[in-house]
């Protein structure tokens, strides 16, 4: 068993000390020794980022660091965004404009956002440049063109932010309505077909009319 070491850092604004072996990740650190989730695991090998967290405001792979290279680091995570229990604006970004689906990649996405924020503040950054800051970090479900409205919503003037949340809560019903059309199309289909199929087991053509399915006059005289 390896000797284990103290590492001091700050996590979040709040002084850590913990013992842990000197090669365990700084990754396993935050999640079993700090209980610190939201960071997750995916590749463990540096390439889908999201394991990212801030060491001294810059993105960092906390899967590829060693835990003894957190001493004396200013180390923020997912959790460290929001304050006094209030969601950033860039949180509520990604929840209004849907900038998050299964939520893997989400907290690598939001603190390599926070960051670009913090080099840009007092502008909007262009989508050229949030894909680019956003390059490390792999995303399977959005395509991040929501992603890329949701960081620039985070850094628009207060106007903007209020008429991008406008505009997101606008298009939430109308989203519903499609899906409760598109369930009474198929209620109705199936209908139709439920009563072709009965039709069809007793005998007769589906929508022939009764005259159509009784013998003419003359066929009937001519059985007598």
């Amino acid at each position: 068993m390896s000797q284990l070491v103290r590492i001091r850092f700050t996590l979040n604004g709040r002084p850590q000390s913990v013992k842990v072996p000197p090669m365990k990740r700084l990754l396993d650190v935050l999640r079993e020794d700090c209980r610190m989730t939201g960071t997750k695991e995916g590749c463990g090998e540096g390439e889908c980022g999201a394991c990212t967290v801030l060491i001294a405001g810059d993105p960092v792979n906390s899967c590829l660091v060693p835990a003894v290279h957190a001493e004396g680091a200013k180390i923020t995570t997912v959790e460290g965004l929001a304050k006094n229990g209030k969601l950033s604006a860039l949180q509520t970004a990604f929840i209004e404009l849907g900038g998050a689906q299964c939520g893997m990649c989400t907290p690598g996405m939001l603190v390599t956002s926070a960051a670009l924020l913090a080099r840009t503040k007092g502008r909007v950054p262009g989508d050229a440049e949030v894909r680019d800051a956003l390059s490390g970090t792999l995303c399977r479900c959005t395509g991040y063109q929501k992603i890329v409205e949701a960081v620039q919503a985070a850094a628009a003037p207060a106007p903007a932010k209020k008429k991008a949340a406008a505009v997101a809560k606008k298009a939430k019903p109308v989203a519903k309505k499609k899906v409760v059309a598109k369930k009474k199309v198929v209620a109705k289909k199936k209908a139709v077909a439920q009563k072709k199929a009965a039709a069809s087991r007793a005998g007769r053509r589906p929508g022939a009319s009764k005259q159509a399915r009784r013998p003419a006059a003359s066929q009937r005289r001519g059985r007598r």
